[in-house]
Order: structure tokens, then C-alpha cells, then sequence
């Protein structure tokens, strides 16, 4: 699923407008990044969590001239997915989707 797709989406479940729902999905996307770059976690119950992890510094290879270079450390972002998410990803598809069990809270269907 693409950005544009999750604009849609929201759009179409919301009854707003693309541009509201840009708003949204973007206002969502650039607090999870804001928090993380304060070294926050972003907990969403039922769904997962966001957290950073830190890659030490190490000596690597340039693959174009096979010379050894330093890899400074670095904030890797981390995902790590809830229970209810697993569940409801492996969980086999009802035959009618609209009428699927909705996200623990959330007050949506997820598909």
C-alpha cells in the first residue's frame, strides 16, 4: 500500500476530503518521527510499537573499490508489530470481510 492509496482510504472510510485526509495521514506520519527523534517509543495498542535502536560504529567496504571504510553509529527506526496484529494478519479471511471482527478499541475494520 502506497501513501496515496492510504490517503484514499481514509478519504473513502471518513467521508472527507482527499485534502483532509492528506492532512491527517501526513500529521500522523510526522508525529511518529518527531517523537522518535526525541528518543521517544510509539506504543499503538493493537497494532505495535515504534522504537529506535542504536547501531554501533564499524568498518566496512566500499563495493565499488573494495576499500575499507568507517560506518559511523546510527538511530536505526524498529517496528515491532502487537499481538492483536498478528492475529488478525494470520488469521484466514471471513467470507465477508465487512462483517470481520473489528480491531480491539479502535473502531475500525482493518481490510
Amino acid at each position: 500500500m502506497t501513501k496515496a492509496a492510504l490517503v484514499e482510504e481514509v478519504s473513502r472510510v471518513a467521508d472527507l476530503t482527499r485534502k483532509h485526509s492528506e492532512v491527517i495521514v501526513d500529521t500522523v506520519f510526522r508525529s511518529i518521527i518527531l517523537a522518535l527523534r526525541r528518543g521517544e517509543k510509539i506504543e499503538l495498542r493493537g497494532f505495535g510499537s515504534f522504537r529506535l535502536r542504536q547501531r554501533e560504529s564499524r568498518k566496512g567496504r566500499n563495493p565499488k573499490t573494495g576499500d575499507r571504510v568507517d560506518v559511523p553509529p546510527k538511530k536505526v527506526p524498529y517496528f515491532k508489530p502487537g499481538k492483536e496484529l498478528k492475529e488478525l494478519i494470520n488469521r484466514e479471511m471471513q467470507v465477508d470481510p465487512e462483517s470481520a471482527a473489528r480491531v480491539p478499541g479502535s473502531g475500525y475494520t482493518p481490510y
